[in-house]
């Protein structure tokens, strides 16, 4: 039986379904799967956002703080270096992923690249640590790609295609889909009374955490401009962050625009269903396969600094790219809230794409992806 290690230096909370699944799909290759995570940094903890898993190996970080960055060792269990293949994610800053690099030169043990391809949100797309991270690019045996955003790059690079799996990353979408159901109509009109919003009205929903890659500066300006041409239109914004009090401040003098907070799982479904369109004009990542399940079509900008899930995005189908201007964007909005048929048909789309961006099925091209790997 082969076998192989993933390393994540923490395990996040959202991450564990998708381990236990993956061990199973592997076992059931003739593949067994080994885990190894360590700690959050001193600067994670408050996010207290890691999970567990019973079979996993926990080892301890040593972290190096340089600046606003932690730089991350992470031990190799001595009972697993006979491992056929070896899975780290790619990060500069991970200094435990420099000798895997350099023993692959005489080792028999395969090491692949799990990523991105490039940091999407960098301050300096071609400073040195990027310059870095493309010259380490092709010194593995094996990619799992995002998205295929990050195949275009890595065809880009002279990566071989043959040695790239697409994993179309995704999350637990079915505990989610269970939550939306749940909720009946006459309980959202309900709700939608509760906060002022007429039974009919166009509502837009934004999620996420609330910081300048987000521009919520475009989204309170862009939605001003859409109520002035829909009077009973609502935003609702659910998250929280260091951009909390901008919002705030707008919101005194918007009785439309409702702040929730942070809500999660049942909760938050309810205002998901309540939703027509996304406004998200800054940064998309995860949270747009939320959006597929609930089944609203999800308006952005393209020059926002996105991670690689806005590949998900097909412009004018399941969603919008708007200007980035708040007339652009606000105009591009207008275009779809104001076309019921085109609405309604955009929402279909986008609610059918979420049948494809699952943790089943991102589940069984890892673990496809694993085994081509190691007999390749």
């Amino acid at each position: 039986m082969k076998k192989v290690v993933i390393f994540q230096y923490r395990l996040l909370h959202y991450r564990t379904k998708l381990f236990d699944q993956l061990r199973a799909a592997c076992a059931e290759r003739g593949v067994e799967l080994h885990l190894v995570h360590g700690q959050a940094s001193r600067r994670e903890l408050p996010k207290k956002d890691e999970g567990r898993l019973p079979w996993a190996h926990v080892v301890h970080n040593h972290f190096f703080e340089l600046g606003q960055r932690d730089i991350v060792w992470q031990p190799f269990p001595n009972d697993l270096k006979d491992a056929d293949l070896v899975v780290v994610m790619q990060e500069n800053r991970i200094l435990s992923n420099y000798p895997l690099l350099l023993q692959r030169l005489w080792s028999g043990r395969k090491l692949a690249y799990w990523g991105h391809g490039k940091n999407f949100q960098s301050d300096a797309p071609s400073g040195l640590r990027e310059k870095w991270k493309d010259s380490l690019l092709k010194r593995t045996d094996w990619y799992f790609a995002y998205t295929e955003m990050t195949i275009d790059l890595l065809r880009d690079a002279g990566y071989p295609s043959a040695n790239i799996t697409l994993l179309d990353n995704a999350i637990d979408t079915s505990g989610f889909k269970a939550d939306l159901a749940s909720w009946q109509e006459e309980e959202i009109l309900a709700e939608k009374l509760r906060l002022g919003i007429p039974a009919d009205a166009v509502v837009g929903v934004f999620c996420g955490s609330l910081y300048p890659d987000k521009r919520i500066d475009l989204l309170v300006a862009g939605a001003d401009l859409i109520r002035q041409k829909m009077s009973d239109f609502a935003l609702v914004v659910i998250g929280d962050g260091p951009s909390m009090p901008e919002l705030a401040e707008a919101a005194k003098t918007r009785p439309w625009l409702h702040l929730l907070g942070v809500r999660k799982g049942r909760e938050k479904a309810l205002y998901f269903r309540m939703g027509d369109v996304m406004l998200n004009p800054g940064l998309v990542g995860l949270h747009i396969v939320d959006a597929f399940c609930a089944g609203m079509v999800m308006m952005t900008t393209r020059t926002a600094r996105h991670s690689p899930e806005v590949a998900y995005l097909r412009d004018g189908e399941n969603g919008v790219y708007g200007g980035d201007t708040p007339e652009g964007y606000s105009q591009a909005v207008l275009d779809v809230i104001q076309d019921p048929v085109r609405l309604q048909r955009m929402k279909a789309i986008s609610l059918a794409d979420s049948e494809r961006y699952t943790l089943e099925h991102m589940v069984q091209n890892f673990a496809n992806g694993i085994e081509a790997a190691v007999r390749n």
